[in-house]
């Protein structure tokens, strides 16, 4: 994982940061191809994920937040790391702008803690559906506090498996 901050300049009509410079980024070992970008809209509580994509449709993440502040967590789930199940979060918000880079082998998930959010990400694989995986998002063997009180949570994610439950679909290198 890497957290980005991209530099950013303020000025009277607003601002201006460059969001991404596959130059810049491949100075800091993200080398990746994009071929995907997402953008979705989530209310206050809202939790999104775990989720993650197995295969040759694994993807990497960089993902920001237009308006709005998330809390971004990212799941090891690379069997044999030394990090696995080991969980990452930082908060994302229009006002900071932080991107995180999340490579494959992790899952990824946020919870809105604003009153609504926009999130963007830019992924190095297409959606594929029968590549799509999840992790439950309360699964205790976790331990993620996704700091909301009363989480709206899908229906699919609340089918996800647990930690425990998931193949062995990523190993570490």
């Amino acid at each position: 994982m890497l957290v980005i901050n991209p530099d950013f300049f303020p000025d009277s009509r607003g601002f201006f940061f460059e969001s991404y410079s596959k130059e810049k980024y491949a100075a800091h070992g993200i080398n990746s191809e994009f071929v995907q970008d997402n953008l979705s809209k989530s209310v206050k509580n809202t939790v999104r994920g775990l989720h993650y994509q197995a295969g040759e449709f694994a993807q990497g993440k960089l993902c920001q937040v237009i308006t709005g502040n998330v809390l971004d967590v990212a799941v090891d789930i690379r069997f044999g790391s030394p990090t696995f199940g080991q969980h990452f979060s930082v908060e994302l918000s229009g006002e900071n702008h932080r991107q995180i880079w999340i490579p494959p082998g992790f899952a990824h998930g946020f919870s809105v803690l604003s009153d609504e959010a926009i999130f963007s990400y830019k992924c190095t694989a297409r959606y594929d559906k029968l590549s799509e995986r999840g992790i439950i998002y309360n699964d205790e063997s976790l331990g993620i506090d996704w700091r909301v009180d009363d989480p709206i949570v899908s229906e699919k994610d609340l089918n996800a498996k647990s930690l425990r439950e998931i193949e062995k679909d990523f190993f570490f290198v």
